[in-house]
């Protein structure tokens, strides 16, 4: 493994510090896992985020709460 550093909002941040070891290894790896797809195949970014918003949508987060949590990143 290697480090690489990303920049992400301060919630992104703030959840991620305050999440177990064990779950930022398992956060790590599929980043790791989701990067090299992309990486290895470039022109799926699309098929990658509709997945994304797809998986989103099924663990409840709709259009309104996405708004109203870009609305609060503009503030």
């Amino acid at each position: 493994m290697e480090t690489i550093t990303l920049e992400v909002d301060e919630r992104a941040a703030q959840a991620y510090r305050a999440t177990p070891p064990e779950d930022r290894r398992k956060l790590e790896r599929l980043l790791s896992l989701r990067l090299t797809e992309y990486l290895q195949n470039p022109a799926s970014l699309e098929d990658i985020m509709r997945r994304m918003s797809w998986e989103a949508a099924r663990n409840g987060l709709t259009p309104e709460i996405l708004q109203d949590i870009l609305d609060d990143e503009t503030d």
